[in-house]
This record gives structure tokens, C-alpha cells and sequence, in this order.
């Protein structure tokens, strides 16, 4: 079970006037609900189970010896980001049998943060496939795993072939300080988009103008 963080406060800030639901998505094995875990002011909520021989016949274990448990219905945490703004972080199961279930998810989500991993770097195209269907707007983290290549920014976004104006950040999921700076680089490009490209129930107000 989780520890929360010492300092947790389970009620929203008196000031906070804007909520704004982020998916935190990606393929399977990504570090979603470690990176939800990090970032959470409250006990982050979750729902795994341990894994299977049956799952193993469908899900793609080739370097992750150590991996038990997954994801079945989602993470849940919060992040106040300042007096005004509080993130509601909603981390989906990355098994391709789940992608209707994350599909559900959207509804009300302003953005979504995409880890991705660079040892399987094409398993994220059908994760961001289904968000650009969605018209949903994200950024891309890359969760940097002890043993996985490193590559140059400009290098993985060819490799993704993102557009110039997703941003592209790297972060450790189990890092509270640079899994904040990919959630701020997703906030920042959402505070760019026109209100006609963002989800206005994402929001109580559509926007996330002066927060």
C-alpha cells in the first residue's frame, strides 16, 4: 500500500477556484501508477491485481522480470499545482483489452500526459492514435528506466513523429520533482490551445487562463 506523503491535506486549498481532470496514459508497463503514486497529496487510489499465466498469454512481459501486479480500472490522485489550480489525475490501464475502459475516461478530461518508455517506443503510437481520434490534447514524458537507452529530445520526436508544438519532456516516475515538470509542461501547452480545441468540461469554466 502507498504511503502518502507527511504533509497530506485531504481538503482542497480555500482558494483553489479551478479543477481540471488530466489522463495520465501509455502503454503497458510505463510506470502510470508510480508516477500517479509520486505526485498525489491524497492516497492515491488503486486498482491492481496481481498478474496471471492467463494475462501473461496476452501481455508483453519482455523485460519486466519484476512486475506482479497491473493496472485493472484506474489510478486516482490529486495535485494542487498552486493556490488556484488542482489537478485530479486519473491513470489508465495500458493493456490494449482496456482501451474502450481509458476511451470512458475522457469524457471531462482536459489533456493527457503520455509516458512512454525507449525500449518499446512504438508501443505508444496506439495510445496516442486513440487520443488524436479523441481530439484530446497531450504532451509526452519519457520515463527514464534504470536500463533503457538514452536518446537525444529531437531524435525520440522524429522517432514519434510528434508535432513540433507537443511537448516532449524526459522525468522519472519515481521522482515527485520532475514528474511535476512533465505535468507543468502538459498545464503550459493547454494554456496555449484556443478554448475551442480544449474540452470545456475539463474545467468548471472551459479555461485555464490566470491560474
Amino acid at each position: 500500500m502507498h504511503s502518502a506523503p507527511a504533509s497530506e491535506d485531504r481538503y482542497l486549498r480555500p482558494g483553489v477556484q479551478t479543477a481540471v481532470k488530466v489522463l495520465i496514459v501509455g502503454h503497458f508497463a510505463v510506470g502510470k501508477t508510480t508516477y500517479v503514486g509520486a505526485l498525489s497529496e491524497i492516497r492515491p487510489l488503486r486498482t491492481e491485481e496481481v498478474m496471471t499465466e492467463a494475462g501473461a498469454l496476452v501481455d508483453d512481459l519482455a523485460g519486466m522480470n519484476d512486475k506482479t501486479t497491473t493496472t485493472v480500472a484506474l489510478d486516482f490522485g490529486r495535485l494542487t499545482l498552486n493556490d488556484h489550480l488542482v489537478l485530479y489525475l486519473f491513470g489508465t490501464p495500458g493493456q490494449q483489452r482496456f482501451t474502450q475502459l481509458w476511451q470512458d475516461m475522457t469524457r471531462g478530461a482536459l489533456g493527457a500526459l503520455v509516458l512512454a518508455d525507449t525500449r518499446r517506443l512504438s508501443q505508444s503510437f496506439e495510445v496516442m492514435g486513440v487520443l488524436e481520434e479523441l481530439g484530446l490534447p497531450y504532451a509526452v514524458a519519457l520515463n527514464e528506466f534504470d536500463d533503457a537507452p538514452r536518446h537525444e529530445l529531437h531524435e525520440v520526436r522524429e522517432a514519434l513523429d510528434l508535432l513540433p508544438e507537443t511537448p516532449l519532456v524526459r522525468c522519472d516516475a519515481r521522482d515527485r520533482i520532475s514528474s511535476t515538470r512533465a505535468l507543468i509542461s502538459l498545464v503550459e501547452y493547454l494554456m496555449t490551445l484556443p478554448a475551442s480545441r480544449l474540452r470545456t468540461s475539463g474545467a468548471h469554466d472551459g479555461r485555464l487562463e490566470h491560474v
